[in-house]
Formats: C-alpha cells, sequence, structure tokens
C-alpha cells in the first residue's frame, strides 16, 4: 500500500498515507502537514515520494510511511510540552514533525508546552549541519530553533545525549533512525518514566532487523517487544 501514497505536493502525500490508514491519528497528520519534506530532500523531484532518499555520508531520509509509523509509535509519549531526542536526525524531517507534536503553534502560550524540547542527534557534523539548515527553510523552524525548543547536536547516538541544558532530566520519547546491533542499555537509561523508544534493531543472525519499542513504565519497569521487519542503515559512530 505504501508505495501508492506518494503525491504532487506535500498535501497530497499526507493526505494519502492518511486514507491508506498508513498515518492513523489526526495528531501526527496535521504534524506532518506543517513540515514541507522538500524542505529536506537533496532532490525536490522525489521529495513528495513514499520512498527513501540518499542525503549523502551514507545516511538517508527514511520514506513518509515510515516516518509516520514512528510517530504514531511516540504518539502516547509526545504530549505538549515532552522532552524528544531524534537519534540519527540526518536531514532534520522527522525531528521537525516530533516538535510540531510537543510544541503545536495553537499551543504556544501553555506553560506545559513551554517546557518541551526536541534535540536531533548526529554522528557527523557536516548531518547535524544540515538537519539545521533545513529546518532553517521555514519560518516556524527559525522559530523553533531561535527559542531553543528544537536543537541539532553533534555525538555518538549509541550513547544517548545527557549534555546542555536539561538533558540530565531524560527524555519522554527516543526514536533511532539507524539500526543499532543492540538495545544501547544507555539509551534505555535516559528514557523516563513513563516513557519510549522506538528502534531497528540487527537481528542476531546478521541477516535483518526488526523495529522494536522499549516501554518505561511510571515504576521504571521495562518492557521489549519485536514489532516488524525494516531496512535501515546501522547506527554508527563518526568515521576516523
Amino acid at each position: 500500500m505504501a508505495w501508492r501514497c506518494s503525491g504532487s505536493s506535500n498535501k497530497e502525500l499526507v493526505e494519502n498515507l492518511f486514507r491508506a490508514d498508513l498515518i492513523k491519528s489526526s495528531r501526527v497528520r496535521d504534524a506532518m502537514m506543517k513540515v514541507d519534506r522538500a524542505h529536506y530532500c537533496p532532490d525536490l523531484s522525489y521529495a513528495y515520494e513514499d520512498s527513501p532518499q540518499s542525503i549523502s555520508h551514507a545516511a538517508t531520509i527514511s520514506a513518509p510511511h515510515m516516518h509516520a509509523s514512528a510517530a504514531e509509535s511516540l504518539l502516547p509519549y509526545l504530549k505538549p510540552g515532552a522532552r524528544v531526542l531524534d537519534v540519527g536526525s540526518g536531514s532534520g524531517y522527522l525531528t521537525a514533525v516530533l516538535a510540531e507534536l510537543v510544541y503545536p503553534q495553537e499551543e504556544d502560550g501553555n506553560g506545559e508546552v513551554g517546557k518541551a524540547r526536541v534535540v536531533g542527534l548526529e554522528h557527523i557534523k557536516a548531518l547535524r549541519d544540515m538537519g539545521e539548515g533545513n529546518t532553517k527553510k521555514s519560518k516556524r523552524g527559525q522559530q523553533l530553533l531561535g527559542e531553543g525548543k528544537v536543537s541539532f547536536v553533534v555525538g555518538d547516538g549509541r550513547k544517548g545525549w545527557s549534555e546542555g541544558e536539561g538533558a540530565e532530566k531524560g527524555w519522554d520519547a527516543i526514536h533511532v533512525g539507524a539500526a543499532a546491533v543492540e538495545l544501547h542499555q544507555e539509551l534505555v537509561n535516559q528514557l523516563r518514566s513513563p516513557g519510549r523508544i522506538f528502534i531497528p534493531v540487527e537481528d542476531p543472525d546478521g541477516y535483518g532487523q526488526h523495529i522494536w519499542t522499549v516501554d518505561k513504565d511510571a515504576n521504571g519497569v521495562v518492557t521489549k517487544k519485536k514489532l516488524f521487519g525494516v531496512r535501515y542503515v546501522p547506527l554508527t559512530d563518526a568515521p576516523r
């Protein structure tokens, strides 16, 4: 079904995903409507295709239906004012969508919303800079960056992010956009209670990958669930 969801505009792409039930909630639909994928794709002729696109440095911008799947999975923890870490943020597209979910424009004056933070974490500086530069292409993105609601940093995604103002408080939701060789404990340690991680993980035999969710309940009890098969680029440190 996903391959039929491409459109000639961002609006048509998102509407097609919604009609196909790949976007299930109005919140995710509205957030993806607000973030023009063309700002994040290097080849504008493919911006509204429901397929992954190369963005250099052996990285990709995932297919829109995969971004929708991630947002839908994390949605219960993406309440206005939530703290979100996007590991392997790449183009910055999903980082911006997540920001729209936890910092909606219509609630800018809400005190809880003001606590929202979304951090895009990349292991290569050029990709960090790309994500920030793409986000600056819209006035809304400039606002979120200027107010410190969204930021892009460089680091080893396998270790999460615990630097900078407020980072020690942990994360309500963690999205990982590259395949890990294991469920890294440092990410679990940084997850708030309650909270959720959405992460692709290499199968033990090395021949496949699956999406896993890692939930931490209000008592700190961790539950791991294997969902569906995928194909992502590997989660690594920067080349030396």
